[in-house]
């Protein structure tokens, strides 16, 4: 199955989903998750490899257009610095638990590799924090904060995956403080 198809089969499961979600009210994150392990467990499917420059362009500008549309920009702004902490800290912390995880429980590997796969994991999905808190009585500030970082967070994300395949590919990594 060529790029095009897959990407249009895995466009309509979405769609398809989304509507299924809708009608039972449970938020279409965990429907997703779910409908993808029980479609990685079906015996003999054929391996669908998509291009990750595919994925950056087709699936991940209207995700975070949607989210984007829906902030409320001077909210965003009084929350600049929560959102901040929670899009750089959080997220990087997340990367170094990850690492340490990965680097005590699976055999063989590195301390490099580790931090690829923190930064891979790190940043939570842009949708799923207002999906989750859709229909609970969450405070606006706090839902003001959790979709301003999941806005931000992938540039972060980004950012540490860039430096940890760069740290990778050299086989060195040197932490400088202060530029020394």
């Amino acid at each position: 199955m060529n790029n095009i198809a897959t990407i249009l089969l895995l466009l309509a499961v979405v769609t398809a989903l989304a509507q299924v979600t809708d009608r039972i009210r449970i938020p279409y994150p965990i429907l997703l998750v779910l409908a993808g392990i029980g479609i990685g467990l079906v015996p003999g499917l054929p391996a669908m490899k998509v291009d990750p420059e595919v994925v950056f362009l087709i699936f991940l500008p209207p995700v975070l257009y949607a989210a984007a549309w829906n902030t409320s920009w001077p909210d965003f702004k009084q929350s600049i610095r929560p959102i901040s902490l929670l899009a750089i800290g959080c997220v990087l912390f997340t990367m170094v638990i990850v690492a340490i995880a990965a680097h005590e429980f699976i055999p063989n590997f590195g301390w490099l590799e580790s931090f690829v796969l923190g930064a891979i994991v790190s940043p939570p999905d842009a949708v799923a924090a207002t999906a989750a808190t859709k229909g609970l009585k969450v405070p606006k500030r706090i839902i003001t904060i959790l979709e301003g970082e999941s806005l931000v967070n992938d540039a972060t994300g980004l950012i540490a995956y860039r430096y940890a395949i760069a740290a990778t590919a050299s086989g060195t990594f040197i932490f400088l403080v202060g530029g020394y």
